[in-house]
Formats: structure tokens, C-alpha cells, sequence
């Protein structure tokens, strides 16, 4: 069938058929800016399972990402998704961490008109490196693409990972976790 219909599936509700609408498949918008007024300079517009109920079971989703000049995705995972970017406007420098043991960054500077693909589970991150805004579009291989923020995770657990745990696995004084703590 064209889509999940009268059972659960992923721990969502399938759309009854004799309920669903084209709603249930579109949303708008995605040609507005999100707001980038805020410490990171970066705000993003989802098209996921959660906005388009319809995409539910059909494993994509996509989103619209907003940059102010040095605007950073900060460094995230998608444990559930590979992604594949296109640059609308502006210069981002985009890039990812491979697997253990050697950390290798895979990086560049994308241009309007360029894609980039990060694979799913690997630490990644998009920053502006232009002078004006930079837009891109985002497309995702799950309907809900779980997105893990790297710092908010470590430094702004609740509760909190034990300050030495971080300070060893860091190698700094407790003091500078306690610092970046506060920050979240």
C-alpha cells in the first residue's frame, strides 16, 4: 500500500483510510527562514513523521537549515539516518568523524549547487563560511531521524555525567566541565 494504514508501526499510529486527507501527506513553509537569532546562529524547519503523518513507515523526511554568518549545526548524529544535504545558498564547510580507531575528518567547503552525504551514526556538523545567510535542504533515509545534539548529550545530561568521568575522558580539570556544564 501507499502507506501505514489500521495498525502501528514504529510506535505510531497507522492513518485509517477512510480518514486520510492530502494533509496527511504536505506541509508548507519550507520556504520561509527559520530564526538563526540565537547563540548558535542556526535554526532548521522539519519535514518529518511528526509534521507529515502520511510519511510514516515510507523512510524519508527531509528539513530546511538556516545559517547567519558563522552559524553552526553543531556537531550531532542521526543514529537512524543518513543524510544528504544541497546547498540552496551561501558556503557551509560541512564534514564527519569516521569510526574508531582513527577519527579520520572527512571535510570540505560546499558551494550553492553542492551535496554532501553523511553517513548514519557518524558525528557531524555544517557551519557558514560565507559573509551572508547560507540555506540548505536536508534529506533523511528514515521518516524520524532522531537527532543526538554531541555537546547537550555529554555536558547537559540530567543527571549529570559524574564530573570525573567527563574530566578523565577529557583530560581537563573538573573545573572546565563544571564550566561547560553550566552552559546547559
Amino acid at each position: 500500500s501507499a502507506s501505514c494504514i489500521a495498525a502501528r508501526v514504529n510506535g505510531l499510529p497507522c492513518l485509517d483510510a477512510k480518514l486520510v486527507q492530502a494533509s496527511h501527506f504536505s506541509l508548507s513553509g519550507l520556504n520561509l527562514a527559520s530564526n538563526v537569532s540565537n547563540p548558535l546562529g542556526f535554526g532548521f524547519i522539519l519535514a518529518t513523521v511528526d509534521q507529515i503523518p502520511g510519511l510514516n513507515t515510507l523512510g524519508i523526511s527531509m528539513a530546511r537549515a538556516d545559517y547567519a554568518p558563522s552559524g553552526v549545526a553543531p556537531p550531532h548524529v542521526h543514529p537512524q539516518a543518513t543524510e544528504i544535504i544541497t546547498v540552496l545558498e551561501g558556503h557551509l564547510l560541512v564534514g564527519f568523524v569516521m569510526s574508531n580507531p582513527d577519527n579520520k575528518l572527512i571535510s570540505r567547503v560546499l558551494q550553492k549547487g553542492d551535496v554532501f552525504v553523511f553517513p548514519p551514526g557518524l558525528v557531524h556538523f555544517q557551519k557558514n563560511v560565507g559573509s551572508s545567510n547560507a540555506i540548505s535542504i536536508a534529506a533523511f533515509s528514515s521518516q524520524n531521524i532522531g537527532t543526538v545534539l554531541v555537546a547537550n548529550a555529554v555536558f547537559g545530561s540530567i543527571p549529570p555525567i559524574a564530573d570525573d568521568v567527563l574530566a578523565k575522558a577529557f583530560q581537563v580539570d573538573k573545573a572546565i566541565i563544571h564550566h561547560i556544564q553550566s552552559k546547559f
